[in-house]
């Protein structure tokens, strides 16, 4: 993981590896579905709190969207937030499904009851435990924050999927606001560049 001085605080550039730590980590079934709804959703700490059973919807035959229904609206245009379809992940999809039946969630209950700051303190526990298990101190800076970092990145940069798509999936409303994410490449990138030229 690699750490970038920010204010108070720390920017982290997670791995894939790294967030499967994390989730390995998390002393509860519910903290590992935050983990992967920021990770792999891209779902900020006030959104995964929105989410229930029924925001889940099959797109076709093989994809599925997640209605989030008060994003944040970064243009300042409308009361409350602003309504987003994230692209769900069919394994994400199957562990809420899992989540769900063994909670015994009716449709219109939230997967994570919590409030936005219990979200972030779930969060710190997991990153806690995984300092704790791996021995990497580093764990101990990851935010929320930082896993909707990871989602970005991984679409971006890894994937080199279409900002736009991204935008719309992640509720960016601005190229400016995912810029950042376009211009620091992981590990894997700067490893397969040098692979390419033979260095």
């Amino acid at each position: 993981m690699r750490l970038e001085k920010s204010g108070h605080g720390h920017k982290v550039w997670l791995t894939d590896d790294e967030v499967e730590a994390l989730r390995r980590a998390c002393p509860s079934a519910r903290d590992d579905l935050i983990i992967q709804l920021g990770a792999y959703v891209g779902l900020r700490s006030f959104e995964i709190p929105q989410v229930t059973p029924g925001h889940v919807k099959r797109s076709d035959g093989e994809h599925y969207r997640l209605r989030v229904p008060e994003g944040k609206d970064t243009r300042g245009d409308r009361d409350g937030g602003k309504p987003r379809d994230a692209y769900l992940p069919a394994r994400v999809e199957r562990a809420l499904f899992r989540y769900q039946r063994d909670e015994e969630l009716d449709d219109d209950e939230p997967y994570v009851d919590l409030t936005p700051r219990g979200v972030r303190a779930a969060v710190e526990r997991a990153t806690e435990a995984a300092a704790e298990q791996t021995g990497d101190d580093d764990f101990r800076e990851v935010s929320s924050h930082d896993l909707r970092r990871r989602f970005a990145q991984r679409l971006l940069v890894d994937e080199a999927m279409n900002p736009r798509v991204v935008m719309a999936v992640g509720g960016w409303s601005s190229f400016e606001a995912i810029k950042p994410y376009l211009n620091t490449p992981s590990e894997d990138v700067v490893n397969q560049a040098f692979d390419g030229v033979g260095v």
